[in-house]
Parts: C-alpha cells; structure tokens; sequence
C-alpha cells in the first residue's frame, strides 16, 4: 500500500525520507511543491530524478478533478463538485467578503447525522475525507478561482467532529507556515454538537472558531429537526461550549436557520436569547435554502423581523447571514444529488 504523502505532516515526511536515506531538508522542499498545487511528482524540478521516481514508487498522490463549477451572477461565490480519486464527489464554495476570501469545505462523502433540513445528509455517509483530500479543495479552490483564500470554514457536506482525526491532521497541514499558512483564527469549524468531540477539541486549544449548528433552543423541536440531539440535549450541549469557552477563551457561535412554523417563533427566540447569554455566544441566523427533496420553507421576512427583535431586547449578540451563491444551489449537497440525478 502506498502512503498518501499530502497526508503527512513536515515531521512525518522527514522521518520517511531519512528512512529511505534521504536528506531531512528534501522532506521541506516536496512539503512545499505539494502545497503550491504540482499534479505529479515530475513537477518537482529541484529534485534528483532518482528520488522524483523512488517517491513515485512508494508514495500515492491525488489530485482532484472539477466535475462542475457554477459561479453566481448576483454576487460572484463560485461553487465547484470535485471528483476525488474514488469517483466520489463533494462541494466546496468560495465566496468573497470585505474582510477577504472564505472556502467553505466539505469533510465527508454525505453525512450520517441526518439533519432533517439538509441536503447533504441524502444518501446517508460514504465515508469520511482524508486529510489531503481537505487540503486539496482549499488549494485548488483558490488555484482555480484566482482569490487568495484567507479563511476556511468546515460547514460543507459532513460532520467535522465525525471525522476528528483527519479534520485535525487537515487543520495542522493548512496551517503550517511552510504550506498554506492559514491561521487558526481565520478557521470557523461547525458541528450538530458531539458533545464528547467538543470536550476532546478543547483541549488542543487550537484558537479557531467553534460554531454550533443549533437550530432550535429546545429539546423537542431540535430532536426533530436533528437526531443528534437524541442521548445528549441541548442541555447537556450548553454546557459543552461553557467549558469549550473556559478552556479557550473562544467565543462560541450559534448556528441558526430559520424555518417557517418550526422553529421562529417569538417563544423560542427568547429561549434562543437565554441560551446565548448563558455561554456568551453569538447568533447568526441563516435564512434557510429550501431544498427540493425537504418539506422545509425559509421564515418570512416579517418572522424574521420579529425574531431579531426579540433576540436584541433580551441581551443577545446576532447577526442574519446575507445569502451568497443563491442561484448556484447555495445549500450544500445540492450540486451532488443533482449531478448524481443528471440534472444539468
């Protein structure tokens, strides 16, 4: 079996190297032509062939094809389906902001958490992304597009905390100062609230941005709308992010879409408010993308209004997302299930 090389951190690539009698500082020089976007080893032109040909031989290495990019005419965001070496396909979308250039990316083939909103989740999990199959849709996201990638946020396709091990590997590769160099700051991950992987991420103290996809302040109507919730309660979920904020002094962020009948009502934006003001979170509601195999229709403009309202009056920090990409399927998994269906 071959080892995925863009998988390996510097540290792992020098102690392979020296296995294979090589200098440690060849270990930096392909660390670096792998993360400037080489599709193959003979890319690599200040290497002796004989090791270009060893590399080959003992190490694999994938890049991944656009099978679709869409760029929207309203605003810009570009949205691409990657095919990966498997013939598997997931989403990735770069959007511009004042602020600089987000890609928002995918870390599983489909989802298994079942979110009762989300496209993404059709289909259930394939399985999970490799740590260099993460780094390669931030890299030739930003390759492609031309926009230097300055943030990099994990809400694609998947569940982050369901796949840790390779989500973390990934956040250390991006963040090298001798590969992308993208700050730890500049990093939002979000997750349905596992709890347990939470208390596990804030131990390594990694300064980026927890954002929890909460979507409703209560145990009922988020058990409906996220079978996550089941055996843990957003009870039990408060208190993670409380000790996720003690532990690294990161503010938290609530993920909120907002969906008509369901879960805007003037009672439960002032649960919504409680909750934040408990954990010193931050709210961004999301109006919601309808997607065509859900039931599930965005709040209207007045509910919306009202909600925000009620958050202000009671304390709470929100914001309402402005909608990028809305006439390139903006919700994530869209662009799969419609690739996979034939639609054009």
């Amino acid at each position: 079996m071959k080892i995925d090389i863009k998988s390996l951190l510097p540290e792992e690539l020098e102690a392979a190297f020296v296995e294979m009698g090589e200098p440690k500082y060849r270990a930096k020089q392909v660390f670096t032509w792998l993360n400037r976007g080489v599709r193959s080893f003979g890319e690599m032109s200040d290497l002796p062939i004989k090791l270009r040909t060893a590399l080959d031989e003992n190490f694999s290495f994938n890049t991944p094809v656009p099978i679709r990019k869409q760029v929207s005419q309203l605003d810009g965001t570009k949205k691409y389906l990657w095919e990966l070496s498997d013939g598997n396909a997931v989403e990735t979308v770069v959007m511009s902001y004042q602020h600089g250039n987000t890609v928002c990316i995918s870390t599983q083939v489909g989802c298994r958490q079942a979110c009762a909103f989300c496209a993404s989740t059709i289909g259930g999990l394939v399985r999970n992304l490799e740590p260099s199959e993460m780094l390669d849709e931030v890299l030739f996201s930003q390759l492609d597009s031309g926009l230097t990638i300055s943030n990099i946020v994990l809400m694609g396709i998947g569940e982050p905390l369901d796949n840790y091990d390779n989500v973390i590997k990934f956040l250390r590769l991006v963040n090298h100062p001798d590969g992308m160099n993208i700050g730890m700051r500049h990093i939002s991950l979000s997750t349905c609230g596992l709890t347990e992987k939470i208390d596990k991420l804030a131990q390594l103290n990694l300064q980026l941005t927890l954002s929890i996809s909460l979507h409703a302040p209560d145990d009922e109507t988020r058990t409906k709308l996220m079978p996550a919730n089941r055996g843990r309660g957003v009870d039990e979920l408060i208190s993670a992010c409380k000790r996720y904020y003690k532990q690294t002094g990161r503010r938290i962020s609530f993920e909120y879409a907002m969906i008509d009948g369901v879960n805007d009502s003037l009672q439960q934006a002032l649960k919504l408010a409680r909750l934040a003001k408990s954990c010193g979170a931050h709210i961004n509601l999301i109006p919601l993308n309808h997607v065509e195999e859900r039931q599930f229709r965005p709040s209207t403009a007045e509910n919306l209004r009202g909600f925000v309202k009620i958050l202000e009056e009671n304390g709470a920090n929100a914001t309402v997302r402005r909608r990028l990409g809305s006439d390139v399927e903006a919700s994530c998994g869209q662009l799969r299930r419609n690739v996979a269906k034939g639609v054009k």
